[in-house]
Formats: C-alpha cells, structure tokens, sequence
C-alpha cells in the first residue's frame, strides 16, 4: 500500500513537472513573439499582449512599440554645444544648471514640436549640451531650428503688439504668496520700462501673451508694474505653470550656445554597424549555446533556454522603458550581459556537479547547489550593476548608452539565472534524476557517484 502511494505520488510530481516545463515554453515563445514583433499601445496607455483581439482597441493612430534606435544604428545629424551665461544674467545672479535645463527642455520642445519626435537632448559635462536627431541629412535644416528663437508677443487690450520676446530674460514656475502655483519672468532693462508703462495705463484691463500666434495666457493688469520681474497668478495647477514658464522661455534660449562639434551619420553605415553587430551577437551566443550544452549536458541545454529567455526580457524591457535608445556601445553591454548570464549558469552548475560527485540525489542537488551558488552569483552582478551605475550618471552620450543597457542585462541576467535557470532545472530532474545527464564523466570519480546513478534508476 505505501509503494503504491509512493508511486502516486512520483507520478503526480512527474505531471506537474511536465505541466510546469510546457506552460514555461509556451510563455517563452509567446513573449518572444511579442518582443520581436513590438507591442501595441492602446489609447488608453495599456501594453496589449494579442493586438488582434477587439478589446485591444488598436486603431489607425496606434503604432507599435518598438525599440528605438541610435543614432549610430540608424544614421542622421548631431550637434554639441558649449553653453555660457550672458554677462546680464550674471549680474542678476542666476543659477546656472537651472537656466541649463531650461535650455535642454527648450531646445527639446522646438525639435519635438516641428515633428523631430525622436530627436534627443542631454547633458555632457557641466555644461555641454549634445543634440541628436535621426533620419535627417540636412544639418542646416536642424541649426536653424534650434537657434531661431519661436515668435514669442505681449499684446495690449486692443491686440496691438507692445513687446517681444527678445526682451525677456527668464522664466520659471513658482508660487504665490498663497502658497499656489503661478508664473515668474523677468525682463531686461529696456523691456522692463516698456512693460511698465503699458502696464500703468492697462490697470483693470487684460494683456495677452501669445506665442507663434497661440494665445498663451490674458491676465489682469492689477497694479503698475516696474522693475522688470512679474509674477502672473491664476488658477493654474503646477503642471500648467511649469508648461508656461517653458513656453514664455522658448522665446529666447536662456544661455549663449557655441557649437563645438557637427557630424553626420549616414543610414547606410548605421544599418551597416546594426547588422554586423547582430550577426556577431547571435554567433557568440550559439557559440556559446553548443559549449553549455557538450559541458554540462542537459542542464546546458536548459541554460540555453534561459540565454533566450534572459534575450526576450531584455528586448523587452527595451521597449518599454522610456528613454532608452540601442546604441552601438549599447549592444556591446548585451553581449557582456550575455557573458554575465553564461558566468552565473556555470556557477551554479558547478556547485550541482560537486553536491552530485559526492552522491546525492539530484533533486537535493539542485536545491543546495543553487543556494551554495547564491553568494558568488550575487556578488558578481553587484559589483558590475555598481559601476553601470557609475557610467550612468558619470558618463556621457555613448558612455551612458553602454552603462544604461549593461545595467538592464545584468538585471535580466540575475533574473534568468536565479528564478528561470532554478526552475526549469529543478522540473527537469524531477522528471529525468539520472546525474550522467547533467555531470559528464560520472563513472570516473568512484563508488559513490556510481551507486548514485544506481539509486536514480
């Protein structure tokens, strides 16, 4: 009676094995799937996994979510700049890292606005900005945009122009005496006595500020105001004083810009480095792939499938964080993390192999190798994700590219190692506990491994 239920048992934990390893590929290639064919977003900002089903609610304006490229895989023009503060708003004291990202933001919108939706603009250094736009060969074309200031218009109560935008200095979200949300700008000299005077005879009247033609705000002229600062109150949210702030400031760049650097990168060269990388990258991985599986067997062949799995999370992952772009470097940092995902397998199965050598049952095998593999594994990883980490917030352009996708596939890697790799392995054995499927040259290291075989049959 007590064999037959122990036979129950063993055939039950044999069909669940089964269950748990066919569900794993079918998740496996379902993701896949999803990873190499982008995912859709529908309008109400939900990642659809089956875009063909109704519900999904794909319409004509929903595009896929795809992986977006660098400027070195797919070509197109960038530009650096130095910037540096005017001697006028040195006097006033402004803090020069605000007025730097004022410029980013600004430069940012005007390139987003005229439908250079993937153009990029960072920081590098402590005071350089580079600017990077795909698919455009006309250099000239994107100078003029970022340097030509938008058409930035005080208007009086009979819609006469009295002002311009050249007259501004800054503009900046902040709060009233409330404590609410409302909207500061500062003029020159000359633009603050223009101001005052319009303002002394428009007392109870409303001014409209517009730009490029758009009505931005009306408010009430209360009071004269001289000095050149003025503080705009309203019902505004925060969300709308900063968008303002940003939009009165997109008159004028708030810092002198000096271009340091001009290049252009062909889409052919870049379609040429994307596909050579590619190739290079699948090579190392089957490589990779055949050496796991001829060294440790099944347990190499299950390793491979993590390698694709930890590959389809990152694509994944890719996809859908925002900001992120695949650079040249950035591939590089996949195929490292590739490395760092092998390294942890081999870890782990080492530590099987010698619970296994000393005779004990895989199943136990399994689970003290892995938790004696835990320490070096985790060890590992942290010290690379420490200094991507470092590279990101320390580098710059190409540098931050690298650090930023090495650090996604140290993560993957961890995940696959730990969580996949552990998982399929431990079902594995349970359906096939013979330790010659998972340590090679079993019968050469004596007795124990031999009655350990003996036992497993």
């Amino acid at each position: 009676m007590k064999v037959n239920n122990h036979r129950r048992v063993k055939m039950k934990k044999r069909t669940s094995a089964i269950i748990a390893l066919v569900v794993a590929m079918i998740v496996t290639l379902s993701i896949g799937y999803v990873s190499l064919n982008g995912m859709w977003l529908d309008s109400r900002g939900l990642y659809k996994l089956l875009p063909w089903l109704p519900q999904a609610n794909v319409t004509k304006d929903t595009w896929p979510k795809t992986i977006a490229l660098g400027l070195d895989l797919q070509g197109g023009v960038f530009v650096e700049y130095e910037a540096t503060m005017s001697d006028e708003l040195k006097n006033d004291d402004y803090n020069f890292n605000t007025l730097l990202e004022n410029t980013i933001d600004i430069i940012a919108r005007r390139l987003n606005d005229k439908g250079f939706s993937e153009a990029t603009v960072t920081k590098i250094g402590s005071s350089g900005i580079r600017v990077e736009i795909p698919d455009v060969t006309d250099p000239s074309a994107v100078l003029d945009l970022i340097g030509s200031p938008a058409k930035l218009e005080f208007l009086d109560s009979n819609g006469t122009v009295f002002l311009e935008g050249r007259y501004l200095k800054t503009a900046t979200a902040t709060k009233d005496e409330n404590g609410k949300p409302a909207i500061s700008f500062a003029l020159n000299t000359e633009g603050a006595q223009i101001f005052g005077d319009m303002t002394a005879k428009s007392i109870g009247k409303k001014i409209t500020i517009q730009l490029d033609g758009t009505e931005l705000m009306s408010p009430t002229v209360n009071e004269a105001i001289y000095g050149g600062n003025i503080l705009v109150t309203g019902s505004f949210t925060t969300d709308q004083a900063d968008t303002y702030a940003l939009q009165l400031q997109s008159g004028a760049l708030p810092l002198d810009l000096r271009q340091d650097k001009l290049d252009t990168i062909s889409a052919t060269l870049g379609d040429n480095a994307l596909t050579t990388s590619l190739n290079a990258a699948i090579i190392g991985l089957l490589l990779v792939m055949l050496i796991m599986v001829t060294r440790y067997h099944v347990a190499g062949l299950l390793a491979s499938w993590a390698l694709c799995a930890y590959l389809i999370l990152l694509f994944l992952l890719l996809a859908v964080v925002p900001g992120i772009q695949l650079t040249l470097p950035g591939i590089a940092g996949i195929i490292l993390g590739i490395g760092m995902a092998v390294d942890a397998n081999v870890v782990i199965f080492e530590r099987v192999k010698e619970e296994a050598w000393v005779g004990r049952p895989m199943v136990y095998a399994v689970r003290v190798g892995f938790k004696n593999a835990m320490s070096a594994v985790l060890d590992s990883n942290v010290t690379t994700m420490i200094a991507a980490v470092v590279l990101l917030f320390f580098g710059t352009g190409s540098v931050q590219g690298f650090a930023t996708t090495l650090l996604l596939s140290v993560l993957a890697s961890m995940f696959t190692a730990i969580v996949i790799t552990r998982f399929l392995l431990s079902r594995m054995v349970t359906l096939f506990n013979n330790p010659a499927l998972y340590v090679i040259d079993m019968k050469k290291y004596g007795l124990k491994a031999t009655n350990t075989i003996k036992e497993a049959k």
